[in-house]
């Protein structure tokens, strides 16, 4: 009877084993991952990931407004728009929406504007900045249209 237990607690241990194994396809946003999709600051981040991370800009120009989507289109690669929409270059990049403390919901209000603390590396530099950006609701979805010049400078 007392090797039956045993067998048991090995098949359990087997099987939390192999379940912690696989790999989350789906990574979410946000400081814990649990960024929702209808709030401006996902759509922000996506945005910034697009410009930061991806081959090209298509995703970013999915989640801009019309007036953005066409300042996007026009500096063509996602080095340009690093380079002279943003004025901010990174090799690797973290981004993390700074939470107004506002109890306000964001789902009635009809413009936003989220600042992001951008940390990472370019070259053998560490670099970290804050950027504002400004976000429009259209036909129930959250969209980037304007980006603030960095203030500081």
């Amino acid at each position: 009877m007392k090797t039956g237990k045993w067998y048991a607690l090995l098949g359990l241990f087997t099987v939390l084993f192999l379940a912690a194994c696989g790999e989350k396809s789906d990574e979410g946003l946000g400081r814990y991952g649990m960024l929702d999709e209808s709030t401006p600051e996902y759509t922000t981040v996506m945005f910034l990931r697009s410009v930061y991370e991806d081959d090209n800009l298509d995703a970013a120009i999915a989640v801009s407004s019309e007036k953005m989507s066409r300042i996007l289109t026009r500096y063509h690669s996602n080095r340009n728009v690093q380079r002279h929409l943003l004025n901010l270059r990174y090799d690797s990049v973290i981004i993390t929406p700074q939470s107004t403390g506002g109890v306000g919901r964001s789902e009635f209000s009809e413009k936003s504007t989220i600042t992001v603390f951008l940390s990472g590396t370019y070259g053998e530099d560490k670099v970290e900045d804050l950027r504002s950006l400004d976000l429009i609701k259209e036909d129930g979805e959250w969209k980037v249209n304007k980006i603030h010049p960095d203030t500081y400078l």
